[in-house]
């Protein structure tokens, strides 16, 4: 989405682009998967004064708008990224921290198996499978 997409989402709701919320989106599309506290110091290289209580009312107003979406990839706050490009669960790695993109065809058998049996209706974009990547397994054996 470009920003003059979000002037214009802004505007219908009687809402304008301000320099804070412009900023705190280009964080989340640059940072790809980032938490407030991330998207805050991304904010903070590129214009001062924009405090962690600004970030958090954005992130909530983009979600509201369905311009981000979040997951919790760990204890901590949530992880913030794009929406719109494509739902995809997330792989956690609890050795090193790396976040890797599922594609949605690889929870496609369980999403279906857990309609059936369960009328459940899987949140792609909300998933994250926790395990140890390649790299860390390898330095473990």
């Amino acid at each position: 989405m470009g920003f003059d997409d979000l002037a214009a989402v802004l505007r219908s709701r009687g809402l304008r682009l301000t320099a804070p919320r412009q900023l705190v989106l280009e964080s989340v599309y640059r940072l790809r998967h980032a938490t407030p506290d991330q998207i805050h110091a991304d904010v903070s290289e590129r214009a001062a004064g924009v405090n962690i209580t600004t970030v958090y009312r954005t992130l909530e107003l983009l979600e509201e708008l369905q311009l981000v979406t979040h997951a919790h990839l760990s204890h901590g706050a949530p992880t913030y990224h794009p929406l719109g490009e494509h739902q995809h669960a997330h792989l956690v790695c609890r050795g090193c921290g790396d976040v890797q993109e599922l594609p949605p065809p690889m929870l496609e058998g369980l999403a279906e198996d857990l309609r059936t049996t369960r009328g459940f209706r899987l949140d792609i974009g909300h998933v994250a499978l926790f395990g140890v990547c390649g790299s860390c397994g390898s330095k473990e054996e």
